[in-house]
């Protein structure tokens, strides 16, 4: 089963094409057909990778990164695992390089397959190319060349290397420096492309925050000599009020109508510095070409609205593309039940063992989600092991909670309505009540937790929403739904997600 990217329509300039925690988008195009692909940190499966033809709707077709063989768990951090890679069509193969931030010594990954849906091959290991953001590029002979951000996560920065590769081997010659940027700080996330009879660099400068900006310089060899813009940075909205913040990191594309980019940005909410929730999202743009250099129209497309609701009762061996394990993997984790549900697995130790959480992306600001559960088990919004609100059934009695960094409060307790049967869980994400300063203290939103009795929904708890944000809790990742074990096994007959507007 795939999924369709559903959400509510509107310019391209504020609707992302792909909504919720979908960040580092890389695109390739392979006749009619476009691909892409999206960074996934310490979620498992790893990479999720989508299909569309149009470049406005897109449906997942499955993920890059789908067996432990392929990169390691590492000790599954709050984002550590997989960072922003590079995907590419050629010679009729799709081919996709990466860093495992929890295997870092080890150099970049490359894997290909000739099916984007998969399987992916085994890795092959560049240990030369010690960084982040690997690009790869071939020339009109044939010969790849690999452009990465050098760096050191104890030591710091080097720089954007390049160096020719043997996509065979990982065999890198020596790398040399090209073009470092227009001066900016955090100089990353490079793609080389040749247009023309030209070589274009594309960079990422100022930090995936506020700063971020796109630049971009053009050379006659892939090695350069780069010359810079003199228009740069090409693409941001720094020291702006567009409610789309926080964008760059973007890549290239050819179109039926000359070329577009995605990107990526966030939708922050609520009173200064804004929070934004639902992680760093993938934009689309027009690109147009002047006196050869180009320029990101950022409106030019209508975004369709779609929708993002989701009925799972678990009534199939497989689970959607939609369910991910944060630093494991659900083959350990959850146990189909016969017919129909899921159990999720208490949390075990060991590299092998079960993390205690299924989870799923949020996808809109706005939203509703309900779990059935039987017996004893949890139903969170979450945006690490350390920022989420839970709603715990333990032994008949309903606990709503709440962890903020080194704070964990129980907020309120109610029985159960049936101790020993299916009880109905519910999370929604709502409107503030309060204004944004200096008329009030609104956050982004306020999160409602409940339990469905017989004559409707008991709300037990609510609470500020700025506490799970990026701006708080730090970090690459967004919020995500998850349904949890507790000491014991949870059984989830059904989860239910609806989009609100």
């Amino acid at each position: 089963m795939s999924e369709t990217t559903r959400h509510a329509g509107g310019n391209s300039a504020t609707t992302p094409i792909v909504a919720g925690f979908y960040p580092d988008p890389t695109i390739c195009q392979a006749g009619q057909d476009y691909y892409l692909a999206h960074s996934s940190f310490e979620y498992f499966p790893g990479v999720p990778i989508w299909h569309s033809r149009d470049l406005l709707g897109w449906t997942q077709i499955g993920h890059i990164f789908t067996r432990r063989s392929q990169f390691a768990r590492g000790d599954a951090r709050p984002s550590t695992g997989l960072y922003a890679g590079t995907l590419r069509h050629h010679d009729g193969r799709f081919w996709y390089v990466t860093t495992n931030a929890s295997d870092y010594d080890r150099g970049q990954i490359l894997v290909y397959a000739d099916d984007p849906a998969g399987p992916w091959s085994e890795p092959v290991r560049i240990p030369g190319a010690i960084g982040i953001d690997p690009d790869i590029a071939w020339d009109e002979h044939g010969d790849c060349y690999l452009t990465w951000k050098a760096m050191s996560f104890t030591d710091g920065e080097v720089g954007i290397l390049q160096s020719r590769l043997d996509v065979r081997t990982g065999d890198i010659a020596t790398p040399y420096p090209v073009w470092q940027g227009s001066g900016l700080g955090a100089v990353e996330s490079p793609h080389l492309y040749q247009i023309s009879n030209l070589w274009y660099l594309l960079l990422a400068e100022g930090g995936t925050e506020r700063g971020h900006t796109a630049t971009v310089a053009r050379a006659p060899h892939p090695w350069g000599p780069f010359e810079g813009c003199p228009r740069n940075p090409v693409l941001t909205h720094r020291s702006t009020i567009h409610p789309t913040q926080n964008i760059g990191h973007a890549d290239l594309v050819r179109t039926p109508d000359g070329w577009g980019a995605v990107y990526l940005g966030v939708r922050p909410r609520g009173s200064t510095p804004g929070f934004h929730v639902l992680g760093r999202e993938t934009f689309l743009a027009g690109v147009d070409w002047h006196h050869g250099w180009p320029v990101f129209v950022e409106d030019r497309y209508e975004v369709p609205e779609t929708t993002t609701d989701f009925d799972d009762d678990f009534d199939t061996a497989d689970l959607h593309k939609r369910w991910v394990v944060p630093g494991g993997e659900p083959a350990t984790t959850t146990e189909p039940v016969p017919g129909g549900g899921i159990r999720v697995l208490p949390p075990s130790p060991g590299p092998h063992g079960s993390t205690g959480l299924l989870c799923t992306r949020l996808r809109d600001l706005r939203w509703t989600a309900e779990a059935m559960i039987v017996g004893n088990g949890g139903f969170q919004v979450r945006l690490d092991h350390r920022h989420h609100y839970q709603l715990n059934i333990v032994d008949g009695t309903v606990r709503a909670s709440a962890r903020i960094g080194d704070l964990d409060v129980v907020l309120a307790t109610a029985p159960a309505p049936a101790p020993s049967g299916p009880a109905v869980l519910r999370l929604a994400a709502q409107t503030p009540s309060s204004p944004n300063v200096p008329f009030g203290d609104a956050g982004p939103d306020t999160i409602v937790l409940s339990i469905v009795e017989s004559d409707g929904p008991r709300e037990l708890a609510r609470l500020d929403g700025r506490y799970l944000s990026t701006e708080v809790a730090s970090g690459f990742t967004g919020r995500m739904l998850a349904v949890a074990a507790t000491d014991t096994s949870a059984l989830v007959r059904r989860v239910a997600y609806r989009a609100v507007r």
